[in-house]
């Protein structure tokens, strides 16, 4: 990714914490960082990437783009919460559903919510989404949720990669609600 203009000294500022903060406090941060971000000079080519903007040892924050549309498929953050706030475009989040009906739900430009550490969830771009993503305490792993022999499984992944999407497990969500 091209660098935007960035004030990297006030988002220090704004990641700076003595403790880790609670979901709800993650969304804040990740809404008020984007004043600090100027999207008009980002590099709309290529299918999108990711751009730290802090890190510390209670918090780390993320720029991401998503020119093409992107499902992160299920994961979890090993206990890190997570707030995001949609600069551009929508994204959409959803959480694991048991025993229950799927609650996807859309966000678009200038919307923000969070999700706790202890949560398995899904995230759905469309192209031209534009979001941060504030971690606390940073991400040390992320799990992947998939269908393998008719079973749940996780597999563990870099705190730094992307999450692969979970086709046979939306299938089988898919052909509950039907």
């Amino acid at each position: 990714m091209n660098s935007p203009p960035i004030d990297t000294a006030a988002l220090a500022r704004l990641g700076a914490s003595d403790r880790p903060f609670q979901p709800d406090e993650c969304a804040d941060r990740a809404h008020r960082a984007a004043a600090f971000v100027d999207t008009s000079a980002l590099d709309r080519s290529g299918p999108g990437s990711y751009l730290l903007l802090w890190r510390n040892e209670h918090s780390e924050a993320w720029l991401n783009t998503w020119w093409e549309a992107r499902d992160t498929g299920y994961h979890d953050h090993q206990g890190s919460s997570v707030g995001v706030h949609v600069v551009e475009g929508t994204a959409w989040q959803e959480g694991l559903p048991v025993g229950g009906p799927r609650r996807a739900r859309r966000y678009g430009p200038g919307e923000s919510f969070s999700f706790p550490g202890s949560g398995v969830h899904r995230m759905d771009h469309d192209a031209g989404a534009v979001t941060i993503h504030v971690y606390s305490p940073p991400i040390q792993a992320i799990g992947h949720y998939e269908i393998i022999d008719g079973e749940l499984h996780r597999t563990a992944g870099d705190p730094d990669e992307g999450s692969p999407a979970s086709p046979r497990l939306l299938e089988a969500l898919n052909a509950i609600e039907r």
